[in-house]
């Protein structure tokens, strides 16, 4: 059974390739873990202030698309 699951894994990245993807890995938070939330409010206070993320946040504001949304 190992095989058969190990050669359909592998043919079926092989004709993703063949399709012109390649695979990457991408690395996120664990958002599972204990500490999570306190890094994520220490994070946000460390920027509340801040004159470059306000001037970042008001660019997005402006240049979001929300019409239509609830």
């Amino acid at each position: 059974m190992e095989n058969s699951i190990s050669h359909r894994i592998k043919k079926h990245r092989d004709e993703l390739r063949a399709a012109g993807f390649r695979p990457i890995q991408i690395w996120v938070p664990d958002t599972r873990r204990q500490d999570f939330t306190d890094k994520c409010r220490q994070q946000s206070l460390a920027l509340r202030n801040d004159p470059h993320e306000t001037e970042i946040l008001n660019w997005l504001q402006e240049a979001s698309d929300t019409e239509g949304w609830k």
